[in-house]
């Protein structure tokens, strides 16, 4: 199994698959094969994303109300 990527890593991957695709000096099964990374790529930045705004909406709301985790 593969150790998921941290959100950093995830972008540092996406900015070199765009350099790549950017340069459009590939062959377009690999350019197809980068494009399916990238979009996987953005699907789970964007479940983090959405994970991390739930736990500072968290946080926000047991700081507003006194509450301790």
């Amino acid at each position: 199994m593969a150790k998921k990527q941290s959100f950093q890593e995830s972008m540092n991957r996406l900015e070199q698959i765009v350099v790549s695709l950017e340069k459009n000096e590939i062959a377009l099964e690999d350019a197809i094969s980068l494009f399916e990374e990238g979009l996987s790529l953005v699907n789970n930045c964007d479940k983090q994303l959405k994970s991390f705004e739930e736990n500072v909406n968290q946080l926000m709301h047991s700081y507003e109300t006194g509450e301790e985790s």
